[in-house]
């Protein structure tokens, strides 16, 4: 049996993937199915005394509220993780995950309760992104901290797939019951997705209290060498890398919320497309990601995460103007070639890499809390572009062009950042300081 540095065992990596990957596909599976509803279902359940349109966005905006506490949950459970272990404050995100979603499928709608329903909906968005706000970073690091250097890029990368995961299951559920009739759909059956998160949440808890404890955080834990305030530390130390990972994921984050959320309820409300034509057409985006995300992350095992990262920046940039052109041919093919090979900036070149990337930014002491504050406060700011992006709409009278700019815009933060970025492949994820991007060196360090 081969055992880890620290003496424990070593853990097969298809199990700690599972852990990471079963967490990832319920975040994900929430945060789409949240996504799909505020765009087909909430507006007219929880809003449905004002415009249609006006409707829309504010039940856009609920989706960006839970962005907002996204930051709180990063500093709380980064703080945790940094301090008490990486599987402990797992369990507990996913366990704020599965129920706000559980209870958000319970909810009364707005003409049993009135305001309370639209206050009640916010309250458990809200409760559902503190825990989001920790469960990247962790997932993460379970994952590249026990992963071999030479393969870090191709494991980090699997749990990333749990994005496509989520919504190609959230989707799928959504389709089934939305083929209900209207009336039926809207009185219970837009409830059952919500409910059946209960099922993700049991599966993955069963994997995760399974798994052991990293080995970079069993070596910390064996030293004594834990920091009392880990992002205090982490800001003065690793300022550049908490500034370059934040610009690098604002683009990805961003372009991601407008290829998903706002295409549904652009082509279905402006465009006059049926629902299931612009569903179709995420679908494709998320299979394109799922099929080549874990070759993007092996190739960068390979060409350095950079470079790569690099490109995906360029690509979003340079096709925001040919995806709404061909969103507006006509053509429901042309659409869906618009949409799915949307995946290959944004998901592919870029989501891909962010866990090992991000890991590998930061000292294992700091890790969870530098790389959450980072991840969670562009996270918190994408989470209102498809509220602006539908705002930028209504303001131009319907033209798309603006829309189109804020993408482009997107995509050079991303090209900006990476440029600044230093090449991470080949540092030790165990060392007590990363070498990497804007981080100090082991030598003169407390």
């Amino acid at each position: 049996m081969t055992h880890q540095p620290n003496g424990s065992p070593a853990q097969p990596m298809p199990k700690v993937v599972a852990a990471s990957l079963s967490g990832a596909m319920l975040e994900w599976y929430d945060f789409n199915l949240y996504g799909i509803s505020a765009a087909l279902v909430f507006s007219r359940l929880f809003f449905p005394d004002i415009d249609p349109v006006l409707g829309t966005l504010a039940s856009l905006a609920t989706f960006g509220v839970g962005f907002v506490s996204r930051p709180i949950g990063a500093l709380v459970f980064g703080h945790l993780g940094d301090r008490v272990g990486r599987k402990q404050v797992l369990v507990t995100t996913m366990m704020i995950i599965g129920g706000a979603t559980f209870l958000i499928g319970l909810l009364p709608d707005y003409h049993s309760i009135g305001l309370w329903a639209p206050a009640l909906l916010v309250l458990l968005r809200l409760v559902q992104g503190l825990g989001l706000g920790g469960e990247f970073g962790g997932a993460s690091l379970l994952t590249v901290e026990h992963a071999p250097r030479a393969r870090r890029g191709f494991w980090g990368s699997l749990p990333q797939t749990g994005g496509a995961i989520g919504y190609l299951i959230a989707v799928s559920v959504v389709s089934l019951f939305a083929a209900l009739p209207d009336d039926q759909f809207l009185s219970w059956g837009w409830r059952i997705p919500f409910l059946l998160s209960a099922v993700l949440l049991a599966v993955g808890l069963v994997v995760r209290l399974k798994i052991q404890e990293t080995p970079a955080f069993d070596e910390v834990k064996r030293t004594g060498r834990r920091e009392r305030i880990p992002l205090w530390t982490a800001l003065r130390r690793y300022p550049r890398s908490i500034a370059v990972a934040f610009g690098a994921r604002i683009g990805e984050a961003g372009s991601s919320q407008i290829y998903q959320p706002f295409v549904i309820s652009y082509v279905t409300t402006s465009l006059g497309y049926g629902e299931n034509v612009a569903l179709t057409g995420v679908v494709l985006y998320n299979v394109i990601a799922l099929a080549l995300i874990p070759v993007a992350g092996a190739i960068s095992d390979r060409v350095g995460r950079r470079p790569l990262y690099l490109a995906g920046g360029v690509l979003v940039a340079l096709t925001a103007f040919p995806y709404f052109w061909l969103l507006n041919s006509g053509s429901t093919w042309w659409a869906w070639t618009a949409m799915a090979l949307a995946a290959l900036g944004s998901a592919v070149c870029m989501s891909s890499l962010q866990a090992t990337l991000f890991t590998e930014m930061f000292g294992v002491r700091v890790r969870y809390s530098g790389m959450s504050f980072a991840y969670q406060t562009s996270a918190m700011v994408a989470g209102f572009v498809p509220a602006a992006a539908t705002s930028l709409l209504v303001a131009s009278g319907g033209a798309i062009w603006p829309v189109a700019a804020l993408v482009a815009a997107l995509g050079l933060a991303s090209v900006v950042s990476t440029a600044f970025m230093r090449e991470t492949r080949e540092l030790d994820v165990s060392e007590l300081e990363s070498r990497g991007t804007g981080a100090r060196t082991a030598a003169g360090d407390p």
